[in-house]
């Protein structure tokens, strides 16, 4: 991973932005690691998570849940379930 410093980001951040679209790249400050720079599809896989969100059960956010329930509740009153 290559590091550049806060002061590096001022002078040359096209460069070090365009490493970053290669290879995740760490911003130093004061000679101690501070922020990452990764991709966004870096990111999603360092979360383990696809292009779209994808929950268990047991982990999906109330607002899923419900849409989840509100869907199969419409299919059983149409009777296609």
């Amino acid at each position: 991973m290559k590091q550049f410093s806060f002061s590096d980001m001022n002078r040359a951040s096209g460069e070090i932005l365009e490493t970053a679209l290669i290879e995740p790249v760490t911003l130093t400050k004061r000679g101690k690691e501070k922020l990452v720079i990764l991709t966004a599809e870096q990111y999603r896989k360092l979360l383990g998570r696809s292009h779209t969100a994808a929950y268990s059960p047991e982990d999906a956010p109330d607002s899923v849940h419900d849409e989840l329930m509100s869907g199969l509740g419409a299919l059983l009153e149409d009777g296609h379930v």
